[in-house]
């Protein structure tokens, strides 16, 4: 057990390999409970949520999601999060457990009539189930009485009279579901997702295995890979910025740095040879010049080799470029990957 974000959580149950290869082939369940649930409401709410957020939320009809990320004024990233259209002037928003705080201050000092925000991040747990199993566990549990979500969809269910969130995101690359329930029902919950998963061998799974997976999938992490200097161009996620939209904060940066292309590039690395494994704030070189430092770092359980993400002076930032990684006083050949590391092999129905 670690602390996270102000939680104590778990870096492994049975073992990070071991939970890793479980979300890969079966099933895994994450507690998640430590993010946080922001809800604004009103007739103006999108309107306002379009100024402070990069993507578009007008495109979102009731029932859907989409990742987008929180900028300061000079386009670094606050957060990146994820917000659904729960109603037809109503949106959560799940945010970053170490960024609740800082956003909610942020968000809130942007406020405006017509908006109604406030932050119920203690009042829900939350649960990432995760592999290509998961849509039979989720028709296992509720017997065909509620149809799945389709991906980048959120539906809300009733159980014993309780409003339960469900959503088909995921932060490991596999198919998988994301429950938000009552904060009481947090311990009870949990137990039914084990109980009804245990025939498709489901594994709980903690911080470990969550970071080999997503960094297969070189999905950032915040406060790693994203910071409050460094944009979301930067780190190859233009997807989700619409330029074209009305104002919002820190467009200007983003569109200069549209106009004119980034200095440095997000991009992944493998190890090509037998080495330690790569962490975070390990130096990058190009022959005998530093050029950047990693941001993330780890062993791949399925690739088998040392893999990470760093930002890379554009000039260098090539798919199969190759670059050396300092790790523990000694230089190692990596070489430049195209996102992402791993393909996985199923798809969401």
């Amino acid at each position: 057990m670690v602390d996270f974000g102000g939680w104590s959580m778990p870096v492994q149950y049975t073992g990070i390999i071991d939970e890793h290869h479980a979300v890969r082939g079966n099933l895994g369940v994450f507690d998640i409970s430590h993010m946080g649930q922001f809800f604004a409401e009103g007739a103006d709410s999108a309107a306002w949520l379009n100024r402070l957020l990069t993507n578009n939320v007008d495109r979102l009809a009731v029932g859907e999601c989409q990742y987008t990320f929180l900028l300061n004024e000079n386009g670094g990233v606050i957060d990146d999060l994820i917000v659904y259209r729960v109603g037809e002037t109503r949106y959560l928003m799940v945010v970053n457990a170490s960024k609740i705080d800082e956003d909610f201050a942020w968000m809130e000092g942007q406020a405006r009539d017509g908006v109604s925000f406030e932050n119920h991040s203690a009042h829900y747990a939350g649960f990432a189930v995760q592999g290509p199993k998961s849509a039979q566990l989720f028709d296992s549990f509720f017997s065909g009485k509620y149809s799945r979500p389709a991906r980048n969809e959120i539906l809300a269910v009733e159980v014993d009279g309780l409003t339960y969130f469900i959503a088909r995101t995921g932060y490991t690359g596999e198919d998988g579901f994301e429950v938000f329930c009552p904060a009481e029902r947090a311990v009870r919950s949990w137990n039914d997702i084990l109980r009804k998963g245990a025939e498709f061998a489901i594994k709980p799974c903690g911080l470990g295995a969550r970071d080999t997976l997503r960094l297969e999938m070189c999905y950032p992490l915040n406060g790693s890979d994203l910071a409050c200097d460094t944009t979301p161009l930067e780190a190859g996620l233009g997807i989700f910025v619409d330029l074209h939209k009305p104002e919002f904060i820190g467009r200007e940066t983003l569109a200069e740095q549209k106009k004119h292309g980034v200095k440095r590039r997000l991009v992944p690395f493998k190890m090509t040879g037998p080495c330690p494994p790569p962490r975070s704030h390990y130096a990058v070189f190009k022959g005998d010049q530093k050029i950047a430092e990693t941001t993330s770092g780890s062993l791949s359980p399925t690739l088998k080799a040392g893999i990470g993400m760093a930002y890379i002076p554009t000039e260098f930032a090539r798919i199969n470029e190759q670059i050396d990684i300092e790790i523990r006083g000694k230089r190692f050949p990596a070489v430049i990957e195209k996102k992402p590391l791993h393909r996985v092999g199923s798809t969401a129905n």
